[in-house]
């Protein structure tokens, strides 16, 4: 994947904001918009956001795990930015794990959230992987947490592009993604 500069308002856009819309096709073939809770994350250069939210199945995890192709619309300030992209899906819990502490950093920012109680939780499980221990005690229903939670990485393959229509299309339909 090649890196695509973002626009300076775009990424102060990404790194204030916690939801994102995302424009996926269905297995019928209809598109379908989700709002998601992420993370913006730069990878060697190249922009990637991380959806994720509260452990279970979900069909929009489904839908990109079929139809890697998306698009990405910025939703909380303006401009909105329209951004083509490529979804994939996480399974590998190793993998996994960055991901979702970054999600979970990202979204303890957000006011009301227990910054010290999940703070502290986090600590000890980024302790106990990189100590290699197993996963026992409390632990284990750490793990089952982090294995049920979904995560999508969605790496930016485009220009972002200032919406010219107006807002970013309204959601399809209720959604399953909860934030914490």
């Amino acid at each position: 994947m090649s890196n695509h500069k973002l626009p300076a308002e775009l990424e102060k856009i990404l790194a204030e904001s916690f939801y994102i819309r995302t424009t996926l096709v269905r297995n019928n073939g209809t598109p379908r918009t989700i709002e998601t809770t992420f993370v913006w994350a730069q990878e060697n250069g190249v922009n990637k956001i991380i959806l994720s939210g509260y452990p279970g199945k979900r069909d929009w995890v489904a839908s990109m795990a079929r139809k890697a192709q998306v698009t990405v619309h910025s939703v909380e300030f303006e401009p909105w930015f329209d951004i083509p992209a490529e979804a994939r899906v996480v399974r590998n819990l190793n993998e996994k794990l960055p991901k979702i502490f970054a999600f979970i950093e990202h979204w303890a920012l957000r006011p009301g959230f227990p910054r010290t109680k999940f703070k502290l939780l986090l600590g000890a499980v980024k302790i106990n992987r990189a100590l290699g221990l197993p996963w026992w005690g409390p632990f284990i229903i750490a793990k089952r947490i982090f294995r049920g939670m979904p995560c999508v990485e969605i790496t930016f393959t485009g220009d972002a592009v200032i919406r010219s229509e107006g807002a970013p299309p309204t959601m399809s339909e209720p959604q399953d993604s909860r934030p914490f």
